[in-house]
């Protein structure tokens, strides 16, 4: 029986195809980086140099950071809370399994897709231009992003819900606001939870480096030890990023699991 077994050729077998076409792609990216000039400015010393500064870190600077870091999560925790509420009521607005019309969820999703289109960094530009420097404008920035990732998530699964219990209010005479209230809402309530978790994972992540665009954070304070050639606090900086970044992924994966 094993004779009968078709043999594949030296081609297939050692996937010659696929290596030749990943190396084709490192050729190309190659080629490319050098017609348009990317990476001569490049230098091997400064890169070994900076390395080495930042494996010596200055410890006596973490005291001054703490206060940063403290600020950096409060502004993802308060712009993820006000953007996923905000996102609620629009989310069902869009979902057409609750409004029937299409030219109003066609007009909410398209304005929806125009927010979700905006980087976190441009809207952080935006609001230091209209408010000022300072935490409140990386708030409306994180607030604006989490409104529009949250809105995406939440109205996909609010098409997919059971539509039995919303026959089974609507034949016994509820209203609108109460088959939302009782029938949507508990069958989404665990994946809106979810999605504003994984929202806030990546909004503490974004809101590391909104302080280069004077949004507040510790990412000012990113910003500074690099303008001043502190590459030993620089590695302060980006160790204690790393260590909330961590610290919150693990407790947002567990609760996420948890609610699953």
């Amino acid at each position: 029986m094993m004779g009968n077994l078709p043999k594949r050729s030296f081609t297939k077998e050692w996937h010659l195809v696929g290596f030749g076409l990943f190396i084709l792609f490192i050729l190309l990216t190659l080629m490319s980086g050098m017609m348009t000039g990317a990476g001569q400015n490049f230098s091997w010393d400064q890169f070994f140099d900076l390395w080495v500064k930042m494996s010596n870190p200055d410890w006596s600077y973490l005291p001054a950071i703490m206060s940063p870091i403290a600020q950096t999560i409060q502004m993802a925790l308060v712009g993820t809370l006000i953007g996923g509420v905000a996102a609620i009521p629009v989310s069902l607005l869009a979902a057409g399994n609750i409004v029937k019309n299409p030219y109003v969820r066609g007009l909410v999703r398209f304005l929806m897709n125009l927010t979700r289109s905006l980087p976190e960094m441009l809207l952080a530009a935006l609001f230091v231009a209209v408010v000022g420097i300072g935490a409140f404008s990386g708030v409306c920035a994180l607030a604006v992003f989490s409104f529009g990732m949250v809105f995406k998530l939440l109205y996909e699964a609010i098409e997919t819900i059971d539509e039995g219990p919303l026959d089974a209010m609507k034949a016994a005479g509820a209203n609108s606001v109460q088959i939302i209230v009782f029938a949507v809402f508990p069958q989404v309530f665990n994946q809106f939870l979810s999605f504003f978790l994984y929202t806030l994972e990546i909004n503490v992540r974004a809101s590391t480096v909104l302080g280069y665009l004077g949004a507040g954070g510790i990412g000012l304070y990113l910003n500074t030890t690099l303008e001043m050639f502190r590459y030993d606090r620089t590695a302060v900086v980006i160790l204690s990023i790393l260590v909330v970044v961590v610290i919150v992924d693990t407790i947002s994966n567990q609760l996420r699991e948890a609610l699953a």
